[in-house]
């Protein structure tokens, strides 16, 4: 029931196939299964099966909303939801709810979706691996894949199962995580600099970053308001085209957004690549890069130059100071906008009341952690009078530089660019947390901001398994509002390597079930 893709459980329940109830209780059951995993920060299971309950009425009656009515969604809990605590993984916001919801998560309900629960995440958004949650560290479902544990028993790398899980990428790897492991149809995430893309190319499944200004952020509690917009995780490229569809269009409570209406399309069955011109930007050939990324990258070029594509190597120079021009303006708003969590309206409120600063410093240290703090003070000092023209001004130049680069490639009669999506595959726990927040996303968020700085679309799909039989991905980024052409040619790709499905199975004498393949999949 659960391996079906969303537009298939859609139609299972119009045909009566499966009710609602039935396929709500099998992803709370796949919850539980799974809890390892540690996906979730609130499951709403009595919510949630009053919501499928209401939707099998609908069904009944023959007057199913559109295609999410009764499909089971989760949403990251970094958007509001009426009447359901939203934290944003931090002692900050525990024990906060909101009395209204975001602009998508109402959209997905005015759709009939079904509302499992909040997914984890690192605190306030600030991380690339979802390890730094107050719930604590998401686990990437294909740690317990059969395939890895024989790859990493091979190596020497395994010792025991609480030391060589991996990360799933950050920082919406509970809602990857939620995605991969079965529990739901779809997810909503967080994009930042890469924020949904990462965990996507980690645990094996499409995430989508639309275009800055297609999807409304109100409701989102913001990090970056000029990078953030919210991301979409599913299992295959077409789901991801159906959320598309049902959470596009202009918000009036979000004034970021374009006014055009946004036209819902189906992706085409005759899939053709054959006029399209890919540009490959060299420098996407970072240090660090695996040598499996590049086999990889090299073979999806091949395959679509023999279908007829035109390949051509591009330049985006100024790539090399996307990541630092990146983190002085990550820093600089979110020093703005952790300024309003001050114990006084939002938030936690510590117990010091000696004087106002002393609450105010009190509660802030409480609140957040050394990851939100450090930004914080990075932001503070970038935008001193005595500093503001050296870093945050020079950096907005720098944005601007990079955006264009963009802008030229496309104009050269590039249609869509192909780049990796990480550097290698998911890195284990014990060795992810032995750098520092910062060098993390770095590395990890080398090929995904830059498509955030310049408010383009882009999509990360699996592509292969690594030699330790874990996923890797590669990216596609397009125009502006080109999300039909991006996601066409990604539903090609996506045709071409027919990515492996996992499966959970329970197995005797072990506490948690594993992960089998439906097939095997190894690079070309």
């Amino acid at each position: 029931m659960l391996g079906l893709t969303l537009r298939e459980a859609s139609a299972a329940l119009r045909e009566g196939k499966v009710s609602a109830t039935e396929l709500c209780q099998r992803c709370l059951a796949s919850i539980k299964e799974t809890s390892s995993v540690n996906a979730y920060i609130t499951v709403r299971d009595a919510g949630a099966l009053q919501q499928a309950e209401a939707a099998d009425k609908r069904h009944r009656r023959g007057q199913a909303l559109g295609p999410l009515d009764g499909i089971p969604v989760a949403v990251k809990d970094n958007f509001s939801t009426a009447g359901v605590e939203t934290t944003c993984a931090s002692k900050m916001l525990k024990g906060y709810i909101p009395p209204y919801n975001a602009t998508v998560v109402q959209k997905l309900l005015d759709q009939g979706a079904v509302l499992l629960g909040k997914t984890n995440l690192d605190e306030f958004a600030m991380g690339c691996g979802s390890t730094d949650s107050i719930f604590g560290p998401v686990r990437n479902p294909w740690s317990y894949s059969q395939q890895y544990r024989e790859k990493s028993a091979q190596t020497g790398q395994i010792s025991d199962e609480d030391a060589d899980w991996v990360i799933t990428g950050g920082s919406s790897g509970g809602s990857a995580a939620a995605v991969s492991a079965f529990t739901c149809f779809a997810a909503l995430g967080s994009d930042t600099g890469g924020s949904t893309r990462n965990p996507a190319a980690h645990c094996g499944v499409v995430g989508l970053k639309p275009t800055y200004g297609l999807l409304s952020r109100h409701g989102l509690i913001p990090l970056v308001n000029s990078m953030d917009v919210p991301g979409i995780l599913t299992r295959c490229v077409d789901d991801a085209a159906v959320v598309l569809g049902v959470l596009a269009g202009h918000d009036p409570k979000d004034s970021t957004m374009v006014q055009e209406p946004f036209q819902p399309f189906t992706l085409p069955s005759n899939l053709d690549v054959s006029k399209l011109c890919v540009g490959i930007p060299k420098e996407y050939h970072a240090p660090g890069l695996s040598r499996e990324t590049v086999a990889l990258w090299t073979k999806a070029a091949d395959l679509l130059e023999n279908a007829g594509a035109k390949i051509v190597e591009v330049s985006l120079p100024h790539t090399r100071y996307s990541i630092v021009c990146y983190h002085v303006l990550c820093a600089t708003e979110v020093a703005s906008n952790m300024a309003r969590f001050d114990g006084l309206q939002y938030g936690h409120r510590c117990d010091v009341d000696n004087s106002t600063e002393a609450m105010y410093a009190a509660t802030r240290r409480e609140g957040f952690n050394d990851v939100v703090r450090g930004r914080i003070l990075s932001g503070t000092f970038f935008l001193l009078k005595e500093n503001y023209k050296h870093y945050f001004l020079k950096a907005q130049k720098v944005r601007r530089l990079i955006a264009e680069d963009f802008v030229k490639v496309f104009h050269s009669g590039v249609d869509i660019l192909l780049t990796p999506t990480t550097l290698g595959d998911a890195t284990q726990f014990k060795e992810f947390i032995k750098e520092d927040n910062r060098t993390r996303s770095a590395q990890e968020d080398i090929f995904t901001q830059s498509a955030n700085m310049a408010g383009l679309p882009a999509v990360t799909l699996p592509a292969a398994l690594s030699a330790r039989g874990l996923p890797l991905g590669l990216q596609f980024i397009a125009r502006a509002f080109c999300e039909h052409q991006l996601l066409t040619v990604a539903r090609w790709l996506e045709k071409q390597v027919d990515f492996p499905v996992l499966r959970w199975q329970a197995v005797p004498d072990r506490e948690h079930p594993v992960l089998q393949h439906n097939k095997l999949a190894s690079l070309p």
